[in-house]
């Protein structure tokens, strides 16, 4: 009876330290290793970005993509610039379509619908996986403000050239756009004189759940040839909301440690048990 007893801790203290290193690694797996980010502030004058809502540790956050790494990195949205530098300059088309960029041969700096060289090609997303499986159909993209030294519009060149406008400052606020979700888009993007733009920002979702999320950011814009870095120092006139800071990575760290100390706990107490069963076997 005694050898019998050995045996089956024996064998449930090797089960249990199987699924210990499998518990420990699905949960560092999962909790301690997040995708690629960064936070550094940087200036992106050229390459593929994308803006979007990520589920971060849980939370509802709009973030930037930035595609010019392999792997891409996101990154917080305060911690970007985009710059329109002065290859991005074009002059207004004499169409009248394009009234509302203004003048005629007027020059407008533009971040294009299609990629460019040397200029940035910023679009936006909802291909985020979580997203794409917990959102009820579309985001809903909502232009807030705009601050900044001249008009802005977002626009798309429709399939036979005309432009249908998304955003356009020089009309009342709040503005909003839906976006399917899984959708990856890219617009043009106009100011119409130098300097820092401050775009007012929310994006926000019904889920499948039946709750919402919601989250309110400033996306900063440089169009000139000047310190684009400066404009991380210019602050909104009017602020929005503060955004409640990303849930940092800090507590599911902690709770993966905790809940392998607890295996590790029952494992020892197992082994102490089965040494007693030996001793008294003996």
């Amino acid at each position: 009876m005694k050898g019998l007893v050995k045996g089956l801790v024996k064998r449930l203290v090797k089960g249990l330290v199987k699924r210990l290193v499998a518990v420990v690694a699905v949960l560092l797996l999962a909790g301690v290793m997040p995708a690629a980010a960064a936070d550094e502030q940087v200036v992106i004058a050229e390459g593929h970005v994308d803006m979007g809502p990520r589920f971060v540790d849980g939370r509802w956050t709009i973030q930037i993509r930035d595609d010019r790494a392999d792997p891409e990195v996101w990154r917080s949205i305060e911690d970007v610039v985009l710059q329109a530098g002065a290859k991005s300059q074009v002059p207004v088309p004499a169409d009248p379509a394009y009234a509302f960029l203004g003048e005629p041969g007027r020059k407008v700096y533009i971040l294009p619908q299609v990629e460019q060289a040397g200029i940035v090609w910023p679009g936006w997303n909802t291909q985020d996986t979580e997203v794409a499986t917990k959102v009820d159909r579309e985001v809903t993209w909502t232009l807030n403000d705009v601050q900044g030294p001249g008009g802005f519009t977002l626009f798309l060149n429709s399939d036979f050239g005309k432009p249908q406008p998304v955003f356009d400052a020089a009309k009342p606020f709040p503005q909003e756009t839906g976006i399917d979700i899984n959708t990856h888009v890219h617009g043009n993007w106009t100011f119409a004189a130098e300097g820092t733009y401050l775009l007012d920002i929310t994006m926000a979702a019904k889920l499948t759940d039946g709750t919402s999320v919601s989250d309110r950011r400033w996306l900063r814009l440089y169009a000139g040839e000047a310190d684009p870095r400066a404009a991380f120092a210019v602050q909104p006139v009017t602020a929005a909301p503060a955004p409640a800071p990303a849930a940092s990575s800090g507590g599911s760290r902690a709770m993966v440690w905790f809940v392998a100390g607890g295996i590790v706990v029952v494992v020892l107490a197992v082994l102490v048990v089965w040494r007693r069963a030996a001793r008294s076997s003996r």
